[in-house]
């Protein structure tokens, strides 16, 4: 049976809640706008409900056609609340510190939302720390919105911790500055830099060390165990394939190949213990490889308007040219013949 594609990702439905809350404070009615996409009151009160990443994209790309505002994305991220995040959001609501709400909201971010381009991570250092969203790049309308909305939203959700308006010490995004500038005035008076190497966010220690003024202990711990288990229910599940093919989105970029020795090194095994796990499982490092590029690429052909050549760098093909041949090695049709068909079917409606 021929494998079905996989998903770029998802996240919690609770997402659109903040982008239907930016859409009414331009004075319009979100509603008919989310049935559109399927979101009823039903499917957005489903519990564990989730919701496709290239879903959310043109639904974001619609939002901010339909309010005519190009940065409807920090406006949402203003508009966004912890307890849209489910469990993990509730969790931070209830950390001792701005620091470790922070780091909940990080290492719990599979609990709300997955990307197989990578997860967001918080690095710290003896002067503060930088909360950083991973890159989604190439850049374009349908996805810088979710940049700006989520580095304003960890900027918001933080400040509800510390009970005070938070300042950022420096915010760093990656794509270019987009003609709407000036919208960035509230994110405060920080330090602000377009191209990027990261999409980021810098807190120094004296706002990480602020006090969460409603902190229960008993509660908090608790919510911590709750977390625990639902995430190493996650990943208990997932066979050593499943596990590689996570790793494998982050590192296929810009015609850059991993080969197994890099992933070894990643799950922490010698090569020979991973490939003979792999011989056990039935498969080999290389069909894995395959198989994710292949099934990424059917759906970003599918589910996004990605060009071509952007979806070859992605998948860390060294041209055009190359993902153009190995795609009719798998499909039997070229690129183009491929979305000209999921378009007629109606494939492009998935999600």
């Amino acid at each position: 049976m021929k494998p079905q594609p996989m998903r770029l990702g998802d996240l919690s439905v609770g997402f659109v809640q903040s982008l239907a809350d930016a859409v009414a404070s331009h004075g319009l009615n979100p509603q008919p706008l989310l049935d559109q996409y399927g979101l009823d009151s039903a499917r957005l009160g489903q519990a564990g409900a989730r919701l496709s990443i290239p879903r959310y994209m043109r639904l974001g790309h619609a939002a901010i056609q339909l309010t005519d505002d190009a940065a409807l994305g920090l406006r949402m991220g203003r508009l966004s609340r912890l307890e849209q995040l489910g469990l993990a959001g509730v969790t931070a609501a209830q950390a001792p510190t701005v620091r470790e709400a922070a780091r909940c909201l990080i290492r719990f971010e599979a609990l709300y939302g997955t990307n197989y381009r990578g997860q967001s991570s918080f690095h710290e250092d003896a002067r503060g720390a930088w909360l950083r969203f991973y890159s989604i790049s190439p850049y374009n309308a349908y996805n810088r919105f979710v940049v700006d909305s989520i580095i304003t939203s960890w900027l918001q959700q933080l400040s509800r911790v510390a009970g005070q308006t938070l300042l950022a010490e420096r915010i760093d995004i990656e794509f270019t500055e987009p003609p709407y500038r000036q919208a960035y005035a509230v994110l405060g008076n920080c330090p602000l830099y377009f191209a990027a190497e990261h999409n980021q966010l810098r807190l120094g220690q004296a706002s990480l060390a602020l006090r969460n003024p409603v902190h229960c202990p008993s509660t908090w711990r608790h919510l911590l165990q709750l977390c625990e288990r639902e995430l190493e229910q996650l990943t208990r599940t997932r066979s050593l394939r499943e596990r590689i093919i996570a790793l494998l989105g982050p590192l296929l970029s810009g015609g850059r190949e991993p080969d197994l020795e890099e992933v070894a090194a990643r799950l922490k095994l010698p090569t020979w213990t991973l490939r003979r796990k792999l011989a056990e499982e039935g498969t080999q490092f290389r069909a894995i490889l395959n198989d994710t590029r292949r099934d990424l690429a059917m759906t970003y052909i599918r589910d996004t308007e990605l060009a071509f050549g952007e979806i070859a760098y992605l998948l860390g093909f060294a041209s055009a040219e190359a993902f153009q041949r190995a795609f009719k090695r798998w499909n039997s049709q070229t690129p183009g013949e491929f979305r000209r068909a999921q378009r007629i079917g109606g494939g492009a409606a998935s999600g």
